[in-house]
């Protein structure tokens, strides 16, 4: 379409992606630039005067990194700055990336009369008209530029219809001056251009991004931030994703992960080298509490919830019933003893909880998983009484006693106090019992309000029980 004249390769350019062309007009040498420049100005020469020169601030880049990824995830890192970040094309359709890392305002000419553009210019625009091969926007009442049709080709139907004449929009200048004298502008840089601007705001401001997991590639995640893609490395995923992990090969560890809603900070923009580096990592934490603020306000007591086990303690599990985590203590997950969460539990596993305890003030939800069985302290009072001979399984010892499960109601444990243990004088229940024997005991107690049981083995031969035991011969 354009004969080989200078600004030919910056159109080009334009209209096919980076990863096809190899060169980005954002990028280009001083000496690259310098040339170009030297052959417009001589073109102008012959026609005016020369003007007085201009004079621009320096750009500056700030490339620095509140948290470095580590060393194993540079090649995964380097793979997505060339491959996968530069694969936004495919939605925005804009194939470049511009080196900058600040965007410089218009140089005003000597005379003061017009404004000159420069390659890089973000500008703000009205549509002066429209049509099918191509957009004219008017950039300051005196110059206008226009928007290519190979550009046109590649944006959304939606964006399409927002550029009707009169609308305001924002432009990336692409070429100053093409080889007719037109000024070559672009919506989907200019977009780019302001989200990069974001991410490095994001970044020294530290702010929380939400967004969901777009993709993966051998050592992590990729994740949309607008337009541009960030990526995730496996290092600076949170504690819970890096948990349930499973597989040797990228699709079997991150494939499900696609979609996923993902919160992360921005910890590396490095504009150059197309590097947007995201950590989940740094933001799970302040993310947790914000979810488990909101979550606090909605929940109520009684409430069930299915959740998945996220972690095991000594003390219980933490569950995450939806953005947020509750503790279910050891005493809350079976009516049956256990001694730890491992014994019934495993992390990632799905499980229905009952919300027992809600404290905004210390931000703490009380969980517990027995509530969703049947009480067998139901059983007790209504199928056992004083006197009762049951069989029991001794299962601790302690200096005051010994504790022994009910064979017929396993979640239930009664106490053997050490004064029932024998007639004799005892110093301690090893001395007559042992854990592991299964023993014929009577009921000296039961206590369902606060759930206590009262065995006896020195009263299972007691003259004082000898009406309850005889019972009429058939």
């Amino acid at each position: 379409m354009y004969p080989n004249m200078p600004g030919q390769s910056e159109t080009d350019d334009m209209r096919a992606p980076a990863s096809m062309t190899g060169v980005d007009p954002a990028n280009e040498t001083p000496e690259t630039a310098g040339s170009t420049a030297s052959v417009e100005d001589a073109r102008v020469s012959e026609e005016a005067p020369a003007a007085e020169p201009t004079t621009s601030e320096p750009l500056s880049e700030d490339t620095s990194t509140s948290v470095a990824p580590s060393a194993s995830d540079e090649a995964s890192i380097e793979a997505v700055s060339e491959d996968a970040v530069s694969a936004s094309d495919v939605d925005s359709g804009a194939g470049e990336r511009s080196s900058a890392a600040a965007v410089p305002e218009p140089a005003v000419e000597a005379s003061g009369t017009a404004k000159r553009f420069k390659r890089g210019d973000v500008i703000e625009g009205k549509v002066k008209s429209t049509s099918p091969t191509s957009v004219i926007i008017d950039l300051d009442g005196e110059h206008e530029g226009f928007i290519p049709t190979s550009e046109l080709e590649r944006m959304s139907k939606r964006a399409l219809e927002e550029l009707t004449e009169g609308a305001s929009v924002t432009v990336y200048v692409v070429n100053p001056r093409d080889h007719n004298g037109n000024i070559v502008l672009s919506v989907n840089r200019a977009m780019e251009e302001m989200d990069w601007q974001r991410a490095e705001e994001f970044r020294q401001n530290q702010q929380v991004y939400e967004s969901r997991v777009a993709g993966y590639n051998k050592g992590g995640l990729i994740v949309r931030f607008g337009r541009l893609r960030g990526f995730v490395p496996q290092s600076q995923m949170s504690a819970e994703r890096r948990r349930v992990l499973e597989g040797d090969v990228p699709e079997e560890r991150w494939s499900a992960m696609v979609n996923e809603p993902i919160v992360v900070k921005v910890v590396e923009v490095d504009r150059q080298r197309n590097r947007l580096i995201l950590s989940e990592r740094s933001a799970s934490r302040e993310s947790r509490e914000k979810r488990k603020e909101s979550l606090i306000q909605q929940l109520t007591v009684g409430e069930i919830r299915t959740g998945r086990v996220v972690s095991l303690e000594d003390f219980g599990a933490f569950v995450d019933i939806g953005g947020a985590e509750g503790l279910v203590h050891l005493t809350e997950m079976s009516w049956q003893h256990i001694t730890h969460p491992r014994e019934m539990l495993q992390v990632g596993q799905e499980v229905k909880v009952e919300v027992i305890s809600v404290d905004p003030n210390a931000k703490r939800i009380g969980l517990s998983m027995k509530r969703q069985a049947p009480d067998p302290w139901d059983t007790i009072a209504l199928g056992f009484q004083v006197g009762q001979l049951v069989q029991g399984m001794v299962t601790k010892l302690t200096k005051f006693g010994a504790f022994a499960q009910l064979v017929d109601v396993p979640e239930i444990e009664g106490l053997i106090h050490i004064s029932e243990l024998s007639d004799k004088r005892v110093t301690h229940p090893r001395e007559v019992v042992k854990e592991g024997d299964r023993l014929t005991l009577r009921v000296v107690k039961i206590d369902v309000k606060n759930r206590r049981l009262g065995l006896s083995l020195k009263k299972v031969i007691s003259a004082e029980y000898l009406d309850s035991d005889w019972t009429e011969p058939q």
